[in-house]
């Protein structure tokens, strides 16, 4: 989690700009029972500001996997590409989910990086998925 001080005001416009859910794993609060964090996009260790342009919410875990990170390999072609941004690009371009609607497939290089990168198909996570499934909670529309 980031240290930057991130005004109450700016706080609530992002997060209701993201629809309360993870801009990485789409993960909602509602679900989880738990606020997400603000998310630097471009990391302020790397020169990113505690700006509207460059905030998302995330939730911890994806938040964590992150850190400093804004590439990553692309498990298939292992070229180093840029991570997916929830706030410039649109994530059912980038992602898909399983029949299942318990995992994430990545559809572009950049996909593919992130899911590897984030971990978004966390064991843990992807159990709450299946949960949330039958309950008639998931998958999100992107």
């Amino acid at each position: 989690m980031s240290d930057a001080y991130v005004p109450k005001a700016l706080r609530e416009l992002v997060a209701a700009q993201s629809g309360y859910r993870c801009g990485y794993c789409l993960t909602s609060e509602l679900l989880v029972g738990a606020p997400m964090e603000i998310e630097h996009i471009i990391p302020r260790a790397l020169g990113g500001l505690t700006t509207e342009s460059n905030l998302w919410l995330a939730c911890s875990l994806c938040n964590e996997y992150k850190g400093v990170r804004i590439t990553a390999p692309d498990p298939l072609s292992d070229q180093l590409t840029p991570l997916f941004n929830p706030r410039q690009q649109r994530w059912r371009e980038h992602f898909a989910w399983t029949p299942e609607g318990d995992r994430v497939l990545g559809l572009t290089a950049s996909g593919r990086a992130t899911v590897a990168a984030l971990r978004l198909n966390r064991p843990l996570l992807v159990r709450s998925r299946q949960i949330w499934v039958i309950a008639g909670l998931h998958p999100p529309k992107a």
